[in-house]
């Protein structure tokens, strides 16, 4: 993909790149139950993959890898794109390079999951072999969540 820079954001990621993750996690999942803090943040990097994207310098949107847990191993794949910057291929790239880090993790299955308000991520999800798994609300949140699985990865 031409300029588009994709960082990896760890727990001594510099404070710019945890506030871009922050920033598009929390718009892309303004379920209240889902607005992350900068602490919030800082702990997820500690235990998750986390990357942020730019084309040249501009934010595209971020990933969260999830580590493979269980058995079977289940690992969750998250891309998240802005709407500004949906339908160009940003989202494929980062769920390919999200993909790939999870099976290289060593997971059997891989999941991913979706507010019901993002139509744009469910479409994305279900054209790339997602499959509803579950769907709930957590509380204070009026909006479902949906997990998706991928049966055929592995």
């Amino acid at each position: 993909m031409p300029d588009l820079r994709i960082e990896p954001v760890d727990g001594d990621a510099a404070a710019a790149l945890l506030a871009d993750w922050r920033y598009v996690h929390n718009l892309i999942v303004p379920a209240p139950s889902s607005v992350l803090s900068p602490d919030d943040v800082r702990e997820r990097a500690r235990r998750n993959h986390l990357e942020v994207a730019y084309l040249g310098d501009v934010l595209v949107g971020c990933a969260t890898v999830r580590p493979p847990a269980g058995n079977p191993s289940v690992a969750t794949v998250i891309a998240r794109v802005l709407p500004a910057h949906r339908r160009r291929g940003f989202g494929g790239e980062l769920y390919a390079r999200g993909l790939a880090q999870a099976l290289k993790l060593g997971a059997d299955l891989i999941e991913t999951v979706v507010l019901e308000s993002n139509q744009d991520g469910l479409r994305f999800a279900l054209a790339h072999g997602f499959v509803e798994s579950d769907r709930y609300l957590l509380p204070g949140d009026s909006v479902p969540f949906i997990d998706l699985r991928l049966n055929s990865v592995v």
